[in-house]
């Protein structure tokens, strides 16, 4: 019997480069499409890398032309917030128009199970403790309203071509593959736990906390982290829903308990013995004092658990990864 052949486009992105390290553990066929704008070739470490772009419909056109998929995983948007709100053109190009060509390339191949990479800023700011996959969604910024319209275009194709699609919408990425073949690599990085660990490793560090006046047990806002692995382990077990299952499905993850900024600190600080000195800085606009998952559907209906998703577990990986990629380690 033939391997499924699975596409997954931004595979040499962080999350999309794990994902491919686990389809391949688990015997598909991977290839990889991805145009290196903020990817990395040496992250594809399984399978074949095609370089070209969502936007270029030639490229796409040879990609399904030279090849007979199964499903698509989607992860190659455009993510930094701050960006998005400076440069919307960018993101609502890249992010829904490319994602557009994506799916009418399928269609015209007749590849209809698609898993979707979405994002937990579709909600916006949360008007409660516990974000469900029900709540609002109100973006507050290009970037979640670019994956929210994904997300609804997903819903129409589910209605009108029997496609059929799982959509994540997770917290906060973290940590990284134990094998420390791969990890975190962002340029410029704006996620907190490798900010830190990379100040630390250059000596440094000089944190940023932007508020300790928010309404939170210690004044420094709250993150629910879930690790890279787990993220793409709940992928796995949404490609193979499709299976089994029509219509356009939609999930949370995270683990359902939050992290302040300063608990990070500490655990960072205790994991690698090192300090880190900080600031308390402004407030920036629009951060959310709390945004933490409930993740129960995820539970009942994948059998999905964050297994790998401790704090400390989280950190030491993220620590593992970036001590050998300077070096520090074998």
């Amino acid at each position: 019997m033939s391997k499924s052949k699975i596409l997954v486009c931004g595979g040499a992105g962080y999350i999309g480069s794990h994902m491919v390290r686990i389809l391949s553990k688990q015997g598909y066929d991977v290839v990889t499409f991805d145009n290196l704008s903020t990817g990395f070739a040496d992250s594809v470490k399984y399978g074949e890398l095609v370089v070209g772009d969502l936007l270029n419909k030639q490229d796409l056109h040879r990609l399904f032309s030279s090849h007979n998929f199964d499903a698509v995983m989607h992860f190659a948007a455009f993510s930094q917030v701050g960006e998005s709100v400076i440069d919307p053109s960018r993101y609502y190009n890249n992010n829904i128009i490319g994602t557009l060509n994506l799916l009418e390339a399928m269609r015209t191949s007749g590849v209809t199970k698609f898993v979707f990479s979405s994002t937990a800023a579709v909600y916006g700011i949360p008007e409660a403790d516990y974000i469900y996959e029900n709540s609002p969604t109100i973006p507050i910024n290009p970037y979640g309203y670019s994956k929210l319209m994904i997300e609804n275009i997903l819903t129409d194709y589910a209605k009108a071509y029997n496609f059929r699609s799982v959509r994540f919408r997770y917290f906060n990425a973290a940590g990284a593959d134990e094998s420390g073949e791969i990890g975190e690599r962002h340029d410029p990085e704006t996620h907190l736990i490798p900010i830190i660990l990379k100040s630390i490793l250059k000596g440094d560090c000089q944190m940023n906390i932007f508020g300790d006046d928010y309404p939170t047990a210690d004044g420094t806002c709250v993150r629910d982290y879930i690790h890279v692995n787990d993220i793409c382990r709940a992928h796995l077990l949404g490609l193979q829903l499709l299976d089994r299952q029509e219509g356009s499905m939609v999930f949370n993850l995270g683990q359902g308990q939050g992290y302040s900024v300063l608990e990070i600190i500490m655990a960072i600080e205790k994991i690698t013995c090192l300090k880190v000195p900080y600031k308390i800085s402004e407030r920036r606009a629009g951060d959310p004092p709390r945004l933490v998952a409930d993740a129960a559907h995820a539970k009942d209906k994948l059998g999905w658990s964050p297994e790998q998703s401790s704090i400390e577990n989280i950190i030491e990986t993220a620590w593992h990864w970036h001590r050998r990629a300077v070096g520090i380690i074998p």
